[in-house]
């Protein structure tokens, strides 16, 4: 097995943990509190914490040893979790799951650090691809890191539900422990023929944003193609703060779990087919194209409460979306020198990831206090109700339609925008200049 192989299986057991660390949180707070306005701030969290360490994060993987910065990643999630299982172990319950209480948001905040520390991962990776996987292969390559990002979602999805039904989250962060102990374990064995990653040893090692932002800058369409990602995830902020609150609404938390088990494998089938063949000859129309569906399924898949219309509409998610990383990733990896890939790849993931936490902090109480109770007593429930339905589950159903709405408006007009054309020109100069990387189906 080659190093890069092992560094996906080693990946693959970290996602896992930290996936599911997450999935089991926002279950359990749901379960306990019943409070959509609860687990849309769990989302917030999250993606705030991501946002405000992506640069950071970046800065350290350039700065160090990939394989080093890994082996930390894993260390500081096990920190957190232990002391995670210490608040279960030592709270009573009902302190731990009072939403207006600070013990409750205190854990969550400890949890969350846990999953985020994992995040290292995702900026290394991808630096790993550049360092490991001659440049011809390296869009295929990313389409495996999506397919073992789909098998973590998979085998998280299926035992997430289970673990919080049997064994709460004590049982979930116990079992956290074990394999975050387990992929650090595995790191010790791997070895990375690695250069140091600074070509003068002796400089400082500062994160250095506005160096990081002239070379995003000096590459023309860069910051276009950051700021698509970033509406998109704009918007998906709203499946972050809602999808598990719907779902559950739907049926218990077991069934919600193993519909994510099946529906992931959407991941691995999106995956395999990148790594068969590659993204097009025109990467970014392959993102524009994915938005454009993405959101136009976002518009229909909850006008009924409909269990299989739920399960269509979030496999067609799932399937679309390692295409869209795995096109900007390699567009990244072609442009930006190595050096420095570790920083604009954090910026990048700071910069997309800012937009998710402001929809997620205001879709939560939105939908609480508003969407919600339009479609139970209100105008909403008198005017559509009929043949929308009515009720608390319909308010969340309602928000994913008109964010699709949304999202679909503002995607034709990306295409048609002269940003669209000159990043596209942009990309096309490039891949030839570089010996025509971008094979495969247009």
């Amino acid at each position: 097995m080659t190093a890069f192989h092992q560094l996906l299986a080693n990946t693959l057991v970290a996602s896992i943990t930290n996936f599911t660390v997450w999935f089991a949180a926002t279950f359990w707070v749901f379960l306990e509190t019943r409070s959509v306005f609860a687990t849309g701030l769990i989302a917030g969290i999250y993606l705030a914490l991501t946002s405000g360490l992506g640069i950071w994060f970046g800065s350290l993987v350039d700065h160090h040893r990939k394989k080093h910065v890994m082996m930390a990643s894993s260390a500081a999630s096990f920190a957190f979790y232990a002391v995670g299982l210490a608040a279960c172990l030592l709270v009573p319950t009902s302190t731990l799951t009072e939403v207006s209480g600070a013990p409750l948001w205190l854990f969550i905040v400890v949890v969350m650090f846990g999953v985020i520390a994992g995040n290292i991962r995702n900026i290394a990776l991808p630096t790993l691809v550049t360092v490991l996987v001659p440049e011809d292969r390296r869009d295929k390559a990313n389409g495996l890191v999506g397919m073992v990002t789909g098998i973590g979602f998979l085998t998280t999805s299926a035992i997430s539900g289970f673990l919080v039904a049997w064994g709460g989250m004590a049982g979930t962060l116990a079992l956290a422990l074990v394999f975050s102990l387990l992929a650090f374990a595995h790191l010790l064995f791997v070895t990375l023929h690695e250069t140091i990653p600074e070509a003068d040893p002796s400089a400082p090692r500062r994160i250095d944003l506005r160096g990081t932002v002239a070379v995003i800058a000096a590459i023309p369409g860069l910051f276009a193609l950051i700021l698509f990602a970033t509406f998109n995830n704009f918007l998906g902020g709203v499946f972050m703060a809602l999808m598990d609150a719907y779902g559950l609404s739907l049926m218990s938390v077991e069934r919600w779990g193993l519909l994510w088990a099946v529906v992931s494998t959407a991941f691995i089938l999106s995956g395999f087919l990148i790594s068969r063949t590659g993204l097009g000859k025109n990467p970014l129309r392959t993102l524009l194209m994915v938005n454009l569906v993405v959101w136009a399924v976002s518009m229909v898949f909850t006008v009924q409460s409909s269990i299989p219309l739920l399960a269509a509409g979030c496999f067609i998610w799932l399937f679309l979306g390692p295409y869209a990383e795995a096109a900007e990733h390699t567009t990244l990896q072609k442009v930006v020198p190595l050096e420095r890939q570790g920083r604009v790849f954090g910026f990048a993931q700071s910069v997309e990831q800012a937009a998710s936490p402001l929809t997620a902090f205001m879709i939560a109480p939105l939908t609480q206090f508003a969407f919600i109770p339009l479609m139970t007593t209100g105008a909403g429930a008198d005017a559509i109700g009929d043949w929308y339905g009515r009720g608390p589950e319909r308010g969340i159903a309602l928000v994913f339609s008109a964010a699709g709405f949304v999202g679909v408006i503002a995607t034709i007009a990306a295409f048609n925008s002269k940003s669209y054309r000159q990043l596209s020109a942009t990309y096309a100069a490039s891949a030839k200049m570089q010996g025509g990387e971008g094979k495969g189906t247009d």
